[in-house]
């Protein structure tokens, strides 16, 4: 993978949560289990796959919200975390500033005793931006960016609407003028007739202050809409990565076709001749993933080999990225 340009490098980046108490062993949760992708500089990066594969645990280990358990992370040429070193950057206020989240549910993430001014301002005080008239011009400022105004700033999260108090979750992550943020489901928790809103200013204020996202989402059709490349999760491991346009048309790993096979089509004649793949089986547990090829278990098209051996992550094609021992 070509670095020239890209703002984040993952290079094998594994988070296992060790589970404690209870009878007998004690047992490891495989949330993410060697995962290598890049992002360039001002570009969206969809990340899917279905609940409990991991991508929420990889965004938040990306910014080391969570502390990973080995790998590399590199965020504009310098490492903030390496393990074949054996050490963390021990730095990272400098880059929280350049790395923000926004989160999946809007009320869970917002302190019901703060108002909206000193939520926004909080992440200002920490890191010292602005004081006094400047600090409240740059609440007012910032809630003005999200469709809100400053008369909301006296105001506390309860008071808001699910769509609404997504834009203070988004103004609170503008707030240190980052440059790459993690958007961990935005949209998900929020009424259809509002998530195109938040999509489109999620858009417009990426061409405006020149922003880097990796998109979280499992709305397959969101994540075509706004992303330029996108990678596909399974049980903690990265199965597909490519070019928006290349993974929806040719698809190569079976499980992206299985999730792609259940996106609906606006049109009701082409969307009832549309063949439906249906996988037999439940996700096996990230307590216990299968060996080989973690998909095996349902995988249609798994042979003796898949059984046994981990495919190999590789380039397909040019810029297209797979792990199948089939293609």
């Amino acid at each position: 993978m070509n670095s020239s340009n890209n703002l984040l490098e993952i290079r094998n980046l594994k988070k296992h949560f060790k589970l404690q108490g209870g009878i007998g062993p004690q047992k490891t949760v495989y949330a993410v289990d060697g995962v290598t992708f890049d992002i360039k500089r001002g570009e969206t990066f969809g990340l899917v796959g279905e609940s409990g594969c991991g991508k929420t645990t990889l965004g938040r280990t990306v910014l080391r919200l969570y502390e990973p358990t080995a790998g590399k992370i590199i965020y504009d040429g310098e490492p903030i975390y390496d393990d074949e070193k054996g050490k963390a950057n021990p730095n990272m206020m400098s880059y929280r500033r350049r790395m923000q989240i926004i989160f999946q549910d809007p009320s869970a993430s917002l302190d019901p005793r703060m108002t909206v001014g000193e939520i926004v301002g909080e992440a200002l005080d920490i890191h010292k931006l602005h004081q006094g008239k400047e600090r409240a011009g740059r609440i007012n400022e910032l809630l003005e960016m999200v469709g809100l105004n400053s008369e909301h700033s006296n105001r506390y999260p309860h008071e808001f609407s699910g769509g609404q108090q997504q834009r203070i979750g988004i103004a609170r992550a503008l707030a240190v003028e980052p440059e790459f943020i993690v958007c961990d489901e935005p949209i998900s928790a929020l009424d259809v007739s509002i998530q195109s809103q938040v999509v489109n200013m999620l858009e417009d204020m990426q061409d405006e202050l020149g922003l880097t996202y990796l998109f979280i989402a499992h709305d397959l059709s969101v994540v075509r809409h706004i992303s330029d490349r996108i990678g596909v999760m399974y049980l903690g491991n990265m199965v597909e990565l490519g070019n928006g346009r290349e993974m929806y048309d040719d698809p190569l790993h079976p499980y992206t076709k299985t999730l792609l096979s259940a996106v609906p089509i606006p049109d009701p004649e082409a969307n009832r001749k549309k063949h439906r793949i249906i996988l037999q089986g439940e996700i096996p547990s990230p307590m216990d993933p299968p060996k080989g090829c973690k998909f095996h278990t349902r995988c249609p098209f798994a042979t003796e080999n898949c059984k046994s051996d981990v495919p190999e992550w590789r380039e397909a094609r040019p810029g297209h990225y797979v792990a199948c021992h089939n293609v």
